[in-house]
């Protein structure tokens, strides 16, 4: 995405989590186009130590800046969730700081700004700043009540950048997009904080719960007629590196993809549909994914208002409005639910007109759900082969202190 970006002249940012590859120095925010940058590496790292366990039992230090581990910024192993000393400054503060440097450091003769901001929050392990959690004190689950606590930090923090947009008189030129990347974790009995009321299953499955996410479009960039308008239209995450290049200006083709043989980029440009210059989303289907050990497999299909799911899925149930609650012992972990072949046995929803996943057609429309299942038999997938763990990265990282690229390294 920063790569693209940068042929329109922007300065780009990248703030949080990356999760997408560490190997070389090709691999991180720097070699993918990003001029300045401060993250982890891995999925999930201590809010407060930035340690993610990893080489031997031994945890390492994860998070690092522009081109080396970012020495300095991480807290002393003694600050912990009990323990918040006033030297310790919690991650995401971290995270939230640069973004607001980014914008209040920008000047009007500057380039344009292109910042990811991709917060540790809401993911675990379930750790903020005690205020907010204070805030939460009626909430007697302490899972979810700290999800709630986690929640309220992040809104704090993007008011806050807005604020400031809108202080330094940028708002009006300013295209902001927040965009959830799963559902929520029901998972471990309710133990995980999330609650995805009144859809079926959360995240890792996939039901609704897991898939279907909050999103908005927002700033004075956006035309004042859709502002406060609801889209029901289907757009897929993939669909921003697409829209926000034309955006941009700029051709939404991967050079690098394309000298590699790597299939063509699948996203769509959903400008038109969002800024209100056309009345329906261009996607109409969208190919759902699952994993069989390592490889990646197609899990299920959208297509239109219909939706067909294959393969044994987990969290095959509902929450109550209140999650996790007293009056049932249900685990929606060990809750499954077998998705045939055959219209008998198949999984076959509208959800459209019934986003809850409650009605099963697969039988009373035995046809459609055929149709269904060889539209999703002709989805092809890309899961390439990533090879044995390399031993150089726990070398490294031991050596260092830091997860670090290691690769590149004889």
């Amino acid at each position: 995405m920063a790569e693209q970006i940068k042929k329109a002249s922007y300065t780009t940012h990248m703030y949080g989590k990356w999760d997408a590859g560490m190997a070389t120095p090709q691999h991180t925010p720097n070699g993918r186009g990003y001029d300045n940058s401060l993250f982890y590496f891995h999925h999930e790292n201590d809010y407060w130590t930035s340690l993610v366990s990893g080489c031997n039992g031994t945890r390492i230090v994860d998070l690092y800046g522009d081109k080396s581990p970012a020495y300095g910024l991480n807290n002393s192993r003694t600050c912990s969730q009990q323990q918040q000393q006033e030297n310790c400054t919690y991650e995401d503060t971290l995270f939230a700081s640069r973004v607001m440097k980014a914008v209040d450091t920008w000047k009007e003769e500057d380039p344009p700004l292109f910042i990811f901001w991709a917060p540790h929050i809401v993911h675990e392990p379930l750790q903020v700043p005690q205020p907010y959690v204070d805030k939460f004190a009626f909430i007697n689950d302490p899972p979810r009540q700290m999800y709630h606590a986690m929640v309220n930090f992040i809104d704090t923090a993007v008011g806050n950048v807005t604020d400031l947009l809108r202080q330094k008189g940028m708002w009006n030129n300013t295209l902001l997009v927040l965009h959830a990347d799963n559902g929520g974790p029901i998972y471990r009995s309710g133990s995980a904080g999330a609650n995805n009321y009144p859809l079926k299953g959360g995240k890792m499955s996939n039901w609704e719960g897991g898939i279907r996410v909050n999103a908005f479009v927002s700033g004075g960039y956006l035309p004042e007629q859709v502002r406060g308008t609801k889209k029901e239209g289907y757009i897929c995450g993939w669909d921003w590196y697409t829209t926000l290049s034309h955006v941009a200006g700029v051709t939404p083709v991967d050079e690098k993809a394309a000298l590699a043989h790597l299939p063509d980029i699948d996203g769509m440009n959903m400008w038109p549909y969002l800024s209100g210059q056309t009345d329906t989303s261009p996607r109409t289907q969208i190919p759902i994914g699952d994993s069989h050990g390592e490889a990646t497999i197609v899990g299920g299909l959208i297509q239109n208002e219909y939706k067909i799911l294959v393969g044994t899925l987990s969290m095959a149930g509902w929450t109550g409005l209140t999650w996790p609650n007293k009056t049932s012992s249900w685990n929606p972990s060990t809750t499954v639910q077998h998705c045939g072949n055959t219209s008998a046995t198949g999984c076959l929803f509208n959800i459209m007109e019934d986003p809850g996943e409650h009605n099963n057609l697969a039988a009373s429309h035995p046809d459609l759900f055929n149709s269904m299942l060889t539209n999703l038999s002709r989805v092809s997938t890309f899961s390439p082969n990533r090879g044995p763990v390399d031993p150089r990265a726990c070398e490294l990282a031991l050596e260092t202190g830091f997860w670090v690229p290691f690769a590149h390294l004889d």
